[in-house]
């Protein structure tokens, strides 16, 4: 259980205190931004596989205490939780966006606000987060409660450490996208700033996360040797 504790406190701060913070920028400016997405993507990689087979020792150790119980119907429920967010990170990650990896340039684009980023201007790391509650709603082990939990805080507080490396180093154009949408999923909507609309989206994004939302259902047990289906 010291492994995984370690490997996701360690996988949580480089992405907090390096990559959303002006330690990153002055790597950026020391070394390239080319060379420092090479090596913070390689850390990144190897804390993640350490991460995972931490989990995977931990969850058989007998340390690892179950600390809340599951029932067939937050097992049906985590099912329709994973589809929400299986489409926030399939629309997510194939929708233009300039809080995404060397997207700034979308802003450029006088239509960027359109589609997902109605509702979020951070669907990817939303997604990332619905995906870790879901998770957590039907482990209630010990070790899942680090993993997962390890998860949620970073995608929560990773929109807001983006949120701010966007805005020093874009100024007035992030201020500008900003203003035109929100970070929690749907506020903007709620608040009259933005409109729905689902045809923007895509449908055709909106069917390939539900196709890959069924792939995942039936090859869980095939990945990670656990049924998801109830």
């Amino acid at each position: 259980m010291t492994s995984l504790i370690a490997a996701a406190v360690v996988f949580v701060l480089i992405h907090l205190l390096i990559s959303g913070t002006r330690v990153r920028d002055a790597l950026v400016l020391r070394m390239g931004a080319g060379p420092y997405m090479g090596l913070f993507s390689l850390a990144s990689a190897a804390v993640l596989v350490w991460l995972g087979f931490a989990f995977g020792e931990a969850r058989v150790s007998p340390v690892n205490e179950a600390l809340w119980g599951v029932t067939p119907a937050t097992r049906h429920i985590q099912l329709l939780i994973q589809l929400v967010a299986v489409l926030f990170i399939v629309v997510g990650l194939t929708t233009p966006n300039p809080t995404s990896v060397r997207q700034e340039g979308a802003l450029d684009r006088p239509d960027v606000v359109r589609g997902m980023l109605r509702v979020t201007r951070h669907p990817f790391l939303w997604g990332v987060a619905i995906w870790a509650l879901g998770h957590l709603l039907v482990n209630g082990d010990a070790a899942s409660l680090v993993l997962f939990g390890s998860m949620l805080a970073l995608a929560l507080f990773g929109t807001a450490s983006i949120d701010a490396k966007r805005r020093r180093v874009l100024g007035a154009k992030w201020d500008a996208f900003a203003v035109q949408t929100s970070n929690a999923p749907f506020l903007a909507i709620v608040q009259g700033r933005q409109r729905l609309s689902l045809g923007e989206i895509g449908w055709w994004r909106i069917a390939l996360g539900v196709v890959i939302w069924a792939a995942l259902l039936w090859g869980h047990p095939y990945i990670t040797g656990v049924a998801a289906l109830p």
